[in-house]
């Protein structure tokens, strides 16, 4: 019983082995059938891409395309000429405003009613043809918000019929003054708001085009790092087909065992499903900073490793950023605009609650039937008009009270939330200038651990030949190659990221010790 027993065991061992070893043998023929097909592939890829344009671009280059091509870019131009031009329209406002109003002829040939003197209508004919031109100049008052303005006219009057005439009224000059006593000064609230406004919007230009500058690094390296993973898988493929055939020789003599050739087996099943996979994220990644920054299908970017610049960077205080940043970002005029602008709704509103104003015209005028004769200083007189109104509600159930209270409350939550995106402002400087600090060890750190995770990988697989480590320590000198490699790129692209943080924040370039400015002229082409 016993005897049949082992016998069995061995039977099914053996159908066992045969199985997995049939089974290795069929994945492993797909595997080589693939591998034509990859293999045709990649030759197809390398002919295309010697059609195509091969460009080699380092991080620099990239910046400066991406502020001058790409969509966001122009997007943060166009805002700026925007803001430009409405401070233009308010400098506008303060000078005076020179105005030739003209009405071309005008003709009218109609019947109306007229009343005798025995108190009967009749119909009369009125034939006649008007002509009328002024020139008039206006200039705004900031000191009280109202308008004074001087204006010459002239008018011809044209009868015609059996006792048609030809008269002319001039007046040479008159002074009008229209102002409001609301108590609101539009003026003067412009004069405070479209500064401020202004300047937030030329730091803004600044910081935006350093934004710019960010997403195109966040795109560079992350193309840098489709590379690097293309590299490795490439590199890994090779070393794995290597140390297959060493293995099937080792094999053969009896040094490794049938477990290890297999799990060396998937190892070069999965280092080709790692190759098509990092083939397919680098297209995708190239298309991505290709479109932002504006080049063609044909083109192919080839990125470089930036140079190592870590020792370079300054150490930076917290504080000393802090006053850069409330100086010199558009936050500060930003709040300070906000500020203004419920201000101003409260102010608008209150005057709201009444209307008055107050309208001065004097000057002096003339009529006569020769044209030589109105303009003849004995022949002038003078006009006056004064007009005084006023306009205040009687019963309006609360409505100009309630608006009045809608802009205070308003007022409230703008004050409030101002408040905590301070303090969430000044957090982000804290934490970015802590980050930024550290990075620069951090990256010195990655660096020496990718080296260093190169030379034992490559110490393993001489190792593995000679039969002195296993699969296992194998695979893990790989996987830390790798990822060591990785996280080199990595802690780089942090180390950029956030200097072109602390850049935005603050507009001013640490490295070289000034601010950052753009040509603002340039943008209003």
């Amino acid at each position: 019983m016993e005897k049949n027993l082992e016998i069995f065991e061995s039977l099914v061992t053996y159908i066992y082995k045969s199985m997995m070893q049939i089974s290795f043998n069929l994945s492993f023929f797909i595997f080589r059938l693939s591998r034509c097909y990859v293999f045709a592939f990649l030759c197809l890829s390398v002919v295309l891409l010697n059609a195509q344009d091969t460009l080699v671009l380092n991080l620099n280059d990239a910046i400066q395309r991406s502020i001058s091509n790409s969509v966001d870019a122009v997007v943060a131009k166009n805002e700026y000429k925007s803001s430009y031009w409405s401070y233009r329209t308010y400098k506008a406002e303060l000078l005076p405003e020179l105005a030739f109003d003209v009405m071309l002829p005008y003709y009218s040939k109609s019947y109306n009613s007229y009343q005798n003197e025995d108190g009967s209508y009749t119909f009369v004919e009125n034939d006649y043809s008007i002509l009328d031109a002024g020139l008039s100049i206006s200039q705004n008052i900031p000191f009280t918000g109202g308008v004074i303005s001087i204006e010459s006219s002239l008018e011809r009057l044209q009868q015609y019929g059996e006792n048609g005439s030809k008269n002319f009224m001039a007046a040479p000059f008159s002074i009008t003054l229209e102002q409001p006593l609301n108590g609101y000064n539009r003026i003067r609230w412009l004069q405070r708001i479209e500064p401020v406004k202004y300047k937030e919007a030329e730091q803004k230009l600044v910081a935006d085009m350093e934004d710019v500058a960010h997403q195109a690094i966040q795109y560079y390296f992350n193309l840098l790092l489709g590379q690097i993973n293309l590299e490795i898988a490439e590199q890994n493929l090779k070393n794995s087909e290597k140390i297959y055939a060493i293995a099937e020789a080792k094999r053969k003599i009896g040094q490794i065992s049938e477990n290890d050739l297999l799990q060396l087996g998937v190892s070069l099943l999965k280092a080709e499903s790692y190759m098509t996979d990092a083939q397919a994220s680098f297209a995708a990644r190239m298309f991505q900073l290709r479109s932002f920054l504006g080049y063609g299908e044909e083109t192919v970017l080839k990125p470089i490793i930036p140079e190592l610049f870590a020792e370079e960077i300054p150490r930076l205080d917290y504080y000393e950023t802090l006053t850069l940043a409330n100086e010199n970002n558009a936050f500060t005029q930003n709040i300070q605009r906000r500020l203004l602008e419920t201000s101003h709704d409260v102010s608008q509103a209150k005057a709201d609650r009444w209307e008055a104003s107050l309208f001065l015209s004097f000057g002096m005028s003339n009529q006569d039937q020769l044209f030589t004769e109105i303009y003849h200083i004995d022949n002038w007189r003078d006009h006056q008009i004064v007009n005084l109104g006023i306009r205040a509600p009687i019963v309006d159930w609360g409505k100009k009270k309630g608006k009045v209270k809608i802009a205070e409350a308003n007022r409230e939550v703008v004050t409030s939330r101002i408040e905590k995106e301070k303090i969430d402002f000044n957090q982000t400087i804290f934490l970015t200038v802590q980050n930024f600090n550290n990075q620069s060890k951090q990256l010195l750190l990655a660096k020496e651990t990718d080296e260093i995770a190169q030379k034992r990988y490559q110490t393993s697989i001489e190792a593995f030949i000679l039969g002195k480590i296993d699969v296992l320590n194998l695979n893990d000198a790989q996987s830390s190659k790798d990822e060591a490699r990785r996280n080199y790129i990595e802690q780089m692209f942090y180390l950029w990221s956030y200097y072109y943080q602390i850049r935005a924040l603050t507009l001013y370039d640490f490295v070289n010790g000034k601010e950052l400015t753009v040509a603002h002229e340039d943008y209003l082409q």
